[in-house]
């Protein structure tokens, strides 16, 4: 079981980077590809998680080892898997999420892509009490930069939907927060993905 790999950001789509190691090229799933997108040909480490099916073997990639034990505590819960666990890591209010399962808020919650109010349920039922260390929005932090405007053929704001889509929400959400994207005075697919996922939890 890997606990992190070290290597070169040679790719970045909006499911996953390609992470290329001793002339191997990893394909790491991530909540917020874009987050890296300032360390394209840098060599990062990247925390991840290996989930072994019949038929693939995935990695999900994660900046801190706090965002890797948050997801490895999401995906404990009955009803949430690896994507639906990544979809709600991506959005940046930890201290949000973790004060809807103290509360037992499942309004707030059934919002993630892939919950639906039984999962809800399950995830205040499961984890109320135990996520207090993770009640901070600086656990994505990690040690990169901001990224900066990358061009590209398809516009950042283009390549954050794609990413909200890859993260399981539907065309007619992301449809709904483009409108709200596009008047917005951002330049990153970072900001744009960032700013899209707190609109999808109002």
């Amino acid at each position: 079981m890997f606990d992190y790999i070290i290597g070169r950001v040679t790719a970045i789509t909006p499911a996953y980077i390609v992470l290329e190691n001793h002339g191997i090229g990893y394909q790491i799933a991530m909540g917020n590809p874009y987050r890296l997108s300032r360390q394209m040909d840098k060599e990062v480490k990247i925390y991840v998680h290996q989930v072994i099916r019949e038929d693939a073997h995935l990695l999900y990639g994660f900046q801190t080892p706090e965002e890797k034990m948050l997801f490895l505590r999401l995906i404990s819960v009955s009803g949430i898997g690896p994507k639906s666990g990544l979809a709600i890591m991506a959005n940046d209010d930890h201290t949000g999420m973790v004060n809807a399962i103290e509360s037992g808020n499942v309004t707030f919650l059934v919002k993630f892509p892939g919950v639906g109010k039984k999962t809800a349920q399950q995830m205040i039922l499961d984890l109320q009490g135990k996520l207090g260390e993770f009640a901070h929005d600086d656990l994505l932090a990690g040690d990169f930069d901001q990224p900066e405007a990358v061009t590209t053929e398809t516009t950042p704001l283009t390549e954050a939907l794609q990413a909200l889509e890859a993260l399981g929400y539907s065309a007619k959400e992301v449809k709904r927060v483009e409108k709200e994207l596009k008047t917005s005075a951002l330049t990153t697919t970072d900001e744009y993905l960032r700013e899209g996922l707190k609109l999808m939890m109002k």
